[in-house]
């Protein structure tokens, strides 16, 4: 297992590297996020020190409805995207060639974040394993539980009235 090993260190490494981390923004941010699929997505949340646009590009781990979409914070409740999105939970979404969608950021509670991550393990067991050991050489701790976040696409309400 020494190629695992090394994959794992490697990509925990890559979490660690600033630029590296923040390269897919610029590629959403130029329209390819079509590049990363169905499973990734840019997150445009708020500063909640400096109010300015903050960008982070994150896995999707469920999409239980259309609208909404289920996102995970492999660093935890410390990640600054976690954070920013508790005092102002008005975000904005990207993914795959739509871009910028007005969304509610909402922390799912224990219970809520355990099943979904039940359910994507159940449904992406070699991707779990992967992203547990990358995330667990980054931060140094086991990973047992991860706080998930519900995005509710806010859908335009549209006036009827001639």
């Amino acid at each position: 297992m020494p190629t695992r090993n090394l994959t794992t260190k490697l990509g925990a490494r890559a979490l660690r590297t600033r630029w590296l981390v923040r390269a897919p923004i610029w590629l959403y941010r130029a329209g390819l996020g079509f590049l990363f699929g169905s499973r990734m997505l840019m997150l445009r949340h708020i500063g909640r020190k400096s109010g300015n646009a903050r960008y982070v590009v994150l896995e999707v781990v469920d999409r239980p409805t259309p609208d909404q979409y289920v996102i995970v914070s492999g660093f935890g409740t410390k990640a600054q995207w976690y954070r920013n999105i508790q005092t102002n939970p008005q975000v904005q979404i990207s993914t795959g060639t739509t871009r910028h969608r007005p969304a509610i950021a909402t922390p799912m509670t224990g219970d809520e974040s355990a099943t979904a991550l039940a359910h994507y393990i159940r449904d992406h067991p070699i991707a779990w394993e992967k992203l547990r050991a990358t995330i667990e050489q980054a931060t140094g701790k086991p990973v047992d539980a991860l706080p998930m976040v519900r995005l509710q696409v806010r859908v335009p309400h549209h006036n009827s009235a001639p």
